[in-house]
């Protein structure tokens, strides 16, 4: 189910779906363009209390997956502690997929 999580999150990238980085997650939030967010597991505490605080006030999903090697990996990039999803069917997948991966 991991690697069904993480093709989900590749798929929303190919489409252009997903923007990733701390300033460009950070935009999204704020300009109420990002459906769901997710951050590495082996982020800094301070990048998880920041995504974590921003999504809480702008009513946005939040989970924790992989580290960031691996979210980086599924979104054809190096390493990324955070990513955001831009497309609500997408992010809804996407999402899904996380959930059915950690009731494992």
């Amino acid at each position: 189910m991991r690697n069904r999580a993480l093709q989900m999150l590749g798929l929303a990238a190919k489409s252009g779906n997903v923007v990733s980085g701390e300033l460009a997650v950070e935009m999204a939030v704020k300009r109420h363009q990002a459906y769901l967010v997710i951050v590495a597991e082996d982020a800094s505490d301070n990048t998880r209390k920041k995504f974590y605080d921003a999504a809480a006030f702008h009513d946005i999903p939040i989970t924790e997956f992989g580290t960031r090697e691996e979210l980086g990996n599924a979104i054809g990039k190096i390493f990324r502690a955070v990513a955001a999803v831009t497309d609500a069917n997408l992010a809804e997948a996407v999402l899904n997929k996380l959930s059915a991966y950690k009731t494992e």
